[in-house]
């Protein structure tokens, strides 16, 4: 069953083409995992799910409906980028209060110990660290029993731990039948989680597939192996794209097994060696052709 979707929608400010033709169906039970650069569309796309914005052309449906109409929304969760809640009340306030504009919604206790903050539902907001704020928000996109739950960005600020405990919560309402579409720009987030991943670059959908699928759209292979005469190992590559860091030889190469069997008849020194397939960042960089991304260890 789909729930939510896109038909040739396109949506402009004023010269600026943000979201460009882009169609897309979401289906009940799936974790979908939305990427691209900044500027890329990603926030756009979800708000236009979200009713707050309309299509300069194109529908978009949620369940069957307008996303503008209110009764289309009684069972979407949502999560933005920042993070804002009351600071006088109380966690548990909050999430009961919450809760009550739904016509079910999940119990507060429930939740909170999902989410990793059952020990602070009667603590001020005000008085909470950043990353205990962000659980919250998070948390708070599920207590309305919602069938599908839009996550933009929804581990910034979270320490490896929080982060990993978040994941885990987000995997248990998945579990529960949620839908589930996340923006990150951890990608290890996505591969932790998403069974599909839709990448979009300039407003458009540049790629559309299982996570397999898109890590297997770059055709080449990542080769580490130490070496005391890295530029003729680069030679047996075909000058293929390599990078050396304390010591260790990196590269990428188009035929992984080939390259291995010229090294090994070379006769050349070389030890440590590793082969392995490219991996999200690597697809997505492809993909997305933002190599400078690359040197900032993510993309947002």
């Amino acid at each position: 069953m789909t729930l939510a979707s896109f038909d040739r929608v396109t949506h402009r400010f004023g010269a600026l083409t943000a979201v460009d033709d882009v169609t897309l169906e979401i289906p009940e039970g799936q974790i979908l995992g939305l990427l691209g650069p900044n500027g890329a569309g990603k926030s756009t796309l979800l708000s236009l799910l979200q009713g707050l914005r309309r299509p300069t052309s194109g529908a978009v449906r949620l369940f069957g409906g307008d996303p503008r109409d209110p009764s289309s929304r009684m069972r979407l969760g949502s999560t933005p980028q920042e993070t804002a809640l009351p600071e006088t009340l109380r966690v548990g306030e909050v999430l009961d209060f919450v809760g009550s504009h739904f016509p079910e919604r999940v119990d507060t206790g429930e939740l909170a110990e999902q989410f990793g903050f059952d020990d602070l539902l009667k603590r001020q907001t005000g008085g909470l660290s950043g990353g205990q704020r962000r659980r919250i928000s998070v948390a708070l996109a599920f207590v309305g029993a919602p069938r599908l739950v839009l996550l933009d960005e929804p581990s910034t600020g979270l320490d490896v731990d929080a982060r990993r405990v978040l994941w885990d919560a987000i995997r248990a309402r998945h579990a529960e039948g949620v839908t589930v579409v996340v923006t990150s720009h951890y990608l290890e987030e996505i591969e932790a989680l998403a069974e599909r991943v839709v990448v979009v670059d300039q407003g458009r959908v540049v790629a559309d597939d299982t996570l397999r699928g898109v890590l297997g759209r770059v055709a080449r292979s990542r080769v580490t192996l130490r070496t005391t005469d890295a530029g003729a190992v680069i030679a047996l590559a075909d000058d293929a794209p390599a990078v050396t860091d304390d010591g260790e030889l990196t590269l990428m190469v188009t035929d992984s097994d080939a390259f291995v069997r010229r090294l090994v008849g070379s006769g050349l020194d070389f030890s440590e060696l590793g082969v392995r397939g490219a991996s999200l960042e690597e697809a997505f960089l492809a993909l997305t052709r933002e190599p400078e991304a690359a040197a900032e260890g993510g993309v947002r």
